[in-house]
């Protein structure tokens, strides 16, 4: 048997196979941005920075469910895509309801887990007497209740765009995502009284996330096995090789996340140190800029089945060149954005806020944080190709090497040099360096592949 989209895979020209699986993750990310960014706008036209940091604090732990998601959904999903390479249907399907199941457990045990401990979390995060409320509000609706949906939204996207059914996997995010926009000023602003507001946005994300993750399901039972993919647990489980393969990339991705995730809580802690207002900015500064970062990574959504396909298949250079052409669009992107960021962070900022004082300081480091943007591409697309073709190792190596031996002493050392814009410097000055060496090993890891 043939996977149902093998003619993608291995006919196509690379970059119509690229924009077909590419095309509809970028849309898709874009529209997930566009949503993480309501809840911050919304929240902006109450003009209390109070509450926009409140809720800023919120993102490293909405990172550690994206971590979740990506440990049966990436460590998964990429294994599905090998094995499609190499006609192993049926394996797939075993792989793919064992990643589902998995990630309803480890969900429900990170909703508990916040819930019972809350209040500490968002003190180590930064949360002051006047931000404390509005986070735990945040943090119950988006974490507590919604933890489940949204890992298992972001691990079925991923499944399905394993198997070449990306169009759906876009879909599915985006429509969360259109959805939560417009329940955010419902809830915010009609349903909930003044000062409510953080809880308005809390709520509407979550039931966002719960369509989507219903829409999900929905579409695996119509695609049924022309999808490759299976929830049924009467499958059996998968040999103890392909759990171990989905734990070797899984975790890594995990690992990547959360030290991720870290540097964000480090930024947030020594933001926080200037005060609140400086916190709110450096908290809109984060989400702005995730835009040519999120058409990064619906490039390398994109290039990952497709590259994984091939390097099981060992079609060597198919594999390469979809890196090459997903590496050079990516680049543009990351070079256009400097540009247009520059030009445009005052009117960003003033987008978000009108506080002038945040504007200024918001204006300042976004023009600094930009610089990193085309590097910063160059630095999880190399990780994203090795955790593709099942090197977990190798991603979690790179992604060490960025978080913890540059960027978060780097944090430290240009905070104690250069105060609140050292923070900001940070990004550059590290990813120069790491996308030097992820490019490096990517070069000697094809060198020697046979």
């Amino acid at each position: 048997m043939k996977a149902a989209n093998s003619e993608i895979f291995e006919n196509y020209p690379v970059p119509k196979a690229l924009f077909t699986l590419a095309l509809p993750m970028i849309i898709g990310q874009l529209i997930i941005l566009i949503y993480n960014m309501a809840d911050t706008f919304f929240i902006g036209r109450t003009n209390n920075p109070l509450m926009v940091a409140g809720v800023s604090l919120i993102l490293p732990v909405f990172n550690i469910t994206i971590s979740f998601a990506g440990l049966f959904g990436l460590g998964g999903g990429t294994l599905i895509s090998r094995l499609l390479g190499v006609n192993k249907l049926e394996d797939a399907e075993k792989v793919s309801a064992f990643c589902f199941y998995m990630s309803i457990i480890i969900a429900g045990l990170f909703s508990l887990f916040t819930y019972l401990f809350m209040n500490p979390i968002l003190n180590l995060l930064g949360a002051s007497s006047g931000t404390l409320k509005f986070a735990s509000e945040y943090t119950f609706c988006v974490i507590v209740i919604g933890a489940v949906p949204t890992i298992l939204t972001m691990t079925l996207s991923n499944l399905l765009r394993s198997t070449g059914f990306s169009k759906y996997a876009g879909f599915g995010m985006a429509m969360g995502g259109i959805l939560n926009i417009i329940l955010d000023p419902i809830f915010m602003f009609v349903i909930l009284p003044q000062g409510s507001e953080a809880l308005g946005a809390g709520i509407a994300t979550m039931l966002s996330n719960f369509v989507s993750c219903i829409y999900f399901l929905i579409v695996l039972h119509k695609l049924g096995v022309k999808s490759s993919l299976s929830l049924s647990p009467f499958k059996g489980l998968p040999s103890s090789k392909n759990i171990k393969s989905v734990f070797f990339v899984g975790i890594p991705s995990a690992l990547a996340t959360f030290l991720f995730d870290l540097a964000y809580i480090i930024i947030d802690k020594l933001a926080a140190s200037y005060g609140d207002t400086a916190l709110a900015a450096i908290g809109i500064v984060l989400k702005a800029e995730r835009l040519p970062l999120n058409i990064g990574i619906g490039i390398c959504m994109g290039m990952m089945p497709l590259a994984a396909y091939n390097y099981a298949a060992k079609n060597f250079k198919r594999m390469k060149e979809t890196v090459k052409f997903s590496r050079n669009v990516g680049i543009l992107t990351g070079f256009i954005a400097v540009i247009l960021y520059e030009i445009f962070a005052y009117y960003i900022m003033k987008f978000f806020i009108s506080d002038s004082e945040t504007v200024r300081i918001g204006t300042n480091f976004l023009r600094a944080r930009c610089i990193a943007t085309p590097f910063m591409f160059l630095c999880f697309h190399p990780l994203n190709f090795f955790q593709a073709v099942g090197k977990g190792y190798m991603a979690l190596y790179l992604a060490v090497m960025r978080w913890a031996v540059f960027n978060i002493p780097m944090l430290y050392i240009l905070n104690y040099f250069f105060g609140m814009y050292g923070i900001v410097w940070t990004q550059a000055t590290a990813d120069i360096l790491v996308a030097l060496i992820s490019y490096i090993h990517y070069r000697n890891f094809v060198k020697h592949m046979s």
